[in-house]
């Protein structure tokens, strides 16, 4: 079944009309150009590895489920934490880079939506947490990490909004039923999201407070091996994760409007497994260091590109 591996607020195709698909991918790709163009201006040798950790720990920690409320459960986006951590522009690029590879390896989250995702799940909630996390950045730490509690819950509750209209405006399902289901469900899981996100930036200020100052000090190889090594310990997790539906699924069961998504036109690596090992905790396990590495490498390489890009660019 398609959704075995769809999670959250992974769009599957056939949910959104072509009108709706399409408008989504122009929003998505101009906020792409935006951020390249800002991620170059404000560019910062510092946040070239700590792309590549956090796609990874971003990628391992989507595919931990865990059981909310009501039957449904929720994993990580992540979108708050990478604002906060690495800028809205060069965050929204490392969520881009999580949310392809999903979609084109595991094929989580449809083709033809993928503009829809990318907005979804990096581009709004990124730039909500940041905004909110910007007024306070400065400030004491329980004031911070306080703020991107409610910072993280809001980007799940306008990623689930977001999500709700897009779904009225393809005639999937009516706005009056919908937007309700979908806020009310996630309202749940952004507690999570909340949670997760302020473990995360906490054990950042006690471990390398740099990173949040932008201190020249902030790398070294230590932490890169460090946040690397946490990343494939949560993807040890996956087996464990929670097989009750997610809040998108719950909301296309309760509706009678899961049907509509499509299944992939291919398969890489199925629902988070290596097809010659099976369907086994040890394929799910094979298939998350397969990807966490990947993504890894994906952001390393497009934050290294940003770099090469500013240095030949003209000068006046």
């Amino acid at each position: 079944m398609f959704f075995a591996s769809a999670q959250l607020l992974h769009i599957p195709d056939g949910f959104l009309s072509l009108g709706v698909a399409a408008a989504a991918w122009g929003v998505a790709l101009f906020a792409l150009f935006l951020a390249v163009r800002r991620s170059q201006e404000r560019f910062d040798e510092r946040l070239i590895p700590m792309a590549g950790i956090m796609a990874a720990f971003i990628f391992a920690g989507q595919m931990i489920n865990f059981p909310v409320a009501g039957g449904t459960s929720g994993h990580l986006i992540g979108a708050a934490l990478a604002a906060v951590v690495l800028g809205p522009w060069l965050g929204i690029l490392v969520m881009t880079a999580v949310i392809a590879l999903q979609g084109l390896l595991f094929q989580d989250g449809g083709l033809v939506v993928m503009g829809a995702n990318i907005l979804v799940m990096g581009v709004v909630p990124a730039l909500i947490a940041f905004g909110f996390y910007r007024a306070v950045a400065n400030r004491g730490r329980s004031l911070r990490l306080a703020t991107t509690a409610v910072a993280a819950w809001l980007s799940v509750m306008a990623a689930a909004l977001v999500t709700a209209i897009f779904l009225g405006f393809s005639g999937t399902s009516s706005f009056r039923i919908v937007v309700p289901a979908m806020l009310g469900v996630h309202a749940l899981i952004g507690l999570g999201e909340a949670l997760i996100t302020v473990s995360a930036l906490s054990f950042i200020m006690r471990a390398r407070p740099q990173l949040l100052e932008g201190s020249a000090e902030a790398g070294g190889r230590g932490w890169i091996v460090a946040g690397l090594g946490l990343s494939f310990l949560v993807v040890l997790l996956a087996p464990f994760a929670s097989g009750l539906p997610d809040g998108l699924e719950w909301v296309a069961e309760e509706n009678a409007f899961l049907g509509a998504a499509r299944e992939a036109p291919f398969e890489v690596l199925p629902d988070y497994t290596v097809p010659l090992l099976g369907d086994s905790a040890l394929s799910t396990i094979a298939a998350g260091l397969v990807g966490a590495l990947l993504v890894a490498a994906v952001a390393l390489a497009t934050a290294r590109l940003l770099r090469r890009e500013r240095r030949w660019e003209p000068r006046d």
